[in-house]
């Protein structure tokens, strides 16, 4: 007990050294207010205030994951997010959801896709979800899961597609992400996988051609919200 308070404290010294050296460099005048902020919660015991519930996505449905199958993070701040990786359930929706929620199951991704269109959140995209096998890209991916099995083609509907390109879509241009295949994947894409998903069965050029219309939408709407109204 006294060897891992030592340890704590030692952290805790290292930590405050660090952050008092970062201020004393560039003056407390010129230190930004925004770069405190991110410093505070970085404080061993202190956590960067969160939302219950709160989605990343308007209108998805929040269920949690078990936290054993994601890492608590602050992405961007700590990792940028600059992959989106594709994957498919092998099973339906709710069988998803019940594994992404057992704690022995030490997988689950950000999203689920049904084929009706739903879309259902299990992990916030600030986390670090273990979805892709790969922890670098783990670090720096959003994971989307779609509901079927990668060898039954009718199980990927349109209003699946929709729905994913849409959340694609939101996510690239939320964290500034290339609309392109070097930066949206297959899971069979991550390096070191063993998986197969999406499969053959998965329509990229169809998926891509979606996700790119829905990326120039958002875009668009978003500099016209910017924007004066002409009206006088």
């Amino acid at each position: 007990m006294g060897d891992a308070k030592s340890e704590a404290d030692r952290r805790i010294g290292r930590r405050a050294l660090l952050i008092g050296g970062a201020a004393a460099a560039v003056g407390t005048a010129v230190l930004a207010r925004d770069e405190l902020a991110h410093l505070w919660w970085r404080m061993p015991g202190v956590e960067k205030p969160r939302v219950a519930g709160a989605v990343d996505f308007a209108g998805a449905r929040w269920v949690e994951a078990s936290p054993a199958n994601y890492r608590r993070a602050d992405r961007p701040d700590d990792y940028d997010i600059d992959r989106v990786v594709v994957h498919v359930t092998q099973g339906s929706r709710a069988s998803a959801v019940k594994a992404f929620q057992d704690p022995g199951h030490k997988a689950a991704a950000h999203y689920i896709v049904g084929q009706d269109g739903r879309i259902t959140q299990m992990i916030r995209e600030l986390d670090v979800a273990f979805h892709a096998g790969n922890r670098e890209v783990n670090e720096h991916s959003v994971g989307i899961e779609h509901e079927g099995f990668v060898d039954r083609p009718q199980d990927f509907t349109a209003a699946m597609y929709a729905a994913s390109a849409r959340l694609a879509a939101g996510i690239c241009l939320r964290y500034g992400i290339p609309v392109d295949r070097e930066h949206i994947l297959g899971h069979v894409e991550v390096p070191g996988t063993d998986h197969t998903d999406p499969g053959p069965h998965w329509d990229w050029d169809r998926y891509m051609g979606l996700v790119r219309r829905e990326y120039t939408a958002a875009e668009n709407a978003g500099k016209n919200q910017e924007s004066p109204s002409s009206a006088q």
